[in-house]
């Protein structure tokens, strides 16, 4: 069972949480927190992967959490369900551009929108990230989900998925930017135009008149052609490649003319431009003849990462270029190192183990916190970048923020895990990934 922090005073939303919860099995199991001071604590030693937080809370310092947050996105990387009020979702995302946010709920839509949410969410476990353990994924990942038709779900999607590859250091900010883009779109487009048949006529009137399309989605919605319809959305993630599909039970369209009229010229009207942006961001997009499925890609950029700790952000990064030597096997072990680009491999008695990348995080950790003398030698396979960390440096860093110790030692934990389950199976005649 997940820890999920819920900071909050409203008993309401509280009493709603711990319900919800309830009906999932109890698959998270929510830590209520009425003041800031004690979420902080929290927040700074669990690092849990979802938090809910009530921004419209007055009794709640929500810019103290945020602060926190921003202050070091490596290490608070959890995503983040927020509860507001009025027009502060737009000032909230202002205020956390690059935070993972799976979803922000009006208050007043709270109890089904959560509900909704938690759903998603347990429904695509193998994608709330965990730091450590996403390099040691096997093969892929992939996931076959049914949604229904309210628009509010398309964004918890868009934003589960991108935090993920976003987090796994497979895409960058731009790519970030570019996939959530391509995924609303062509959710939205499923939704809107494939199951309810919102024609581009209808949304152009609606659009004059009332300037929200969200309410005439709604409505369509609960029409009794309309209401059982679902919408499928399957995505693939590969080390290299993401891949989707995404299917609605419409009629379909004529894609051919869609795309044939976008390729004319700008398109100046206030709607319209889903499946441009789409193809202009992703790879290989392409329909099926009826045109209520579309399918569309999007390459990695790997062996980089988004971000540096923060206790080493002031540290200079050290380049090695291919074929060198970063240490020997037998040698003092003077320096610990993150990996901030590149692949590195590693050699043991003249033999390869393993190879390590930015998803690895670290390099030299064991003997360099065990005072012992390497047990390998490791070399840069083509350009890499390392953050050279000597120990009064890392005393002094842990020493200032021990959360980071903790954290340390749950990472080294579960590498050692790893290693017994892989000497186990060694023994056991398996054949077991390095």
């Amino acid at each position: 069972m997940r820890k999920m922090p819920v900071i909050s005073s409203d008993h309401e939303v509280n009493d709603r949480i711990l319900r919800i919860c309830g009906k999932f099995q109890n698959v998270f199991e929510p830590v209520f927190f009425d003041d800031a001071e004690r979420a902080l604590e929290y927040l700074k030693y669990e690092l849990p992967e979802v938090n809910v937080i009530n921004f419209g809370d007055a009794n709640v310092d929500a810019e103290s959490i945020l602060d926190l947050i921003k202050s070091d996105p490596w290490l608070h990387y959890g995503g983040i369900i927020g509860v507001h009020v009025g027009s502060q979702e737009k000032e909230l995302s202002k205020q956390m551009p690059d935070s993972n946010i799976i979803s922000l709920i009006p208050r007043g839509q709270f109890v089904s929108s959560f509900f909704r949410v938690l759903r998603i969410i347990v429904q695509n476990r193998q994608i709330l990230f965990q730091r450590g353990i996403q390099s040691y994924l096997t093969g892929s990942i992939s996931g076959n989900l049914v949604m229904d038709n309210d628009p509010f779900n398309v964004h918890t999607y868009a934003n589960l998925v991108t935090n993920f590859l976003y987090n796994s250091h497979y895409i960058d900010i731009d790519r970030k930017e570019r996939l959530h883009v391509g995924l609303f779109e062509m959710l939205m487009n499923a939704v809107e135009h494939g199951n309810c048949e919102i024609s581009y006529e209808e949304k152009t009137r609606w659009l004059d008149e009332h300037g929200d399309i969200i309410e005439l989605i709604r409505r369509k919605a609960r029409e009794p052609g309309v209401r059982n319809k679902r919408v499928h959305f399957t995505y693939r993630i590969t080390p290299e490649r993401s891949y989707f599909r995404i299917r609605d039970e419409g009629k379909g369209f004529d894609w051919r003319s869609r795309i044939a009229s976008n390729s004319h010229g700008p398109n100046l009207a206030l709607h319209g431009h889903g499946i441009t942006m789409t193809s202009h961001y992703m790879e290989n997009l392409q329909y099926n003849d009826a045109g209520n499925e579309v399918s569309f890609e999007l390459s990695h950029a790997t062996h980089e990462v988004n971000a540096v700790p923060g206790i080493f952000q002031d540290q200079e990064e050290t380049p090695f270029s291919d074929r060198d030597v970063v240490f020997t096997e037998g040698e003092e072990s003077n320096y610990l190192y993150y990996i901030v680009s590149g692949t590195l491999e590693v050699y043991s008695g003249g033999e390869h183990i393993t190879s390590l990348g930015s998803e690895d995080m670290f390099l030299g950790e064991m003997s360099f916190l065990l005072n012992d003398r390497r047990s390998a030698t490791v070399i840069s396979r083509g350009d890499s970048s390392l953050i050279r960390i000597s120990k009064n440096s890392f005393v002094n860093a842990i020493k200032e923020n021990p959360h980071y110790g903790i954290f340390l030692a749950r990472l080294l934990a579960q590498r050692l895990s790893r290693l017994n389950a892989r000497i186990a199976g060694m023994k056991d005649g398996e054949a077991v990934p390095t």
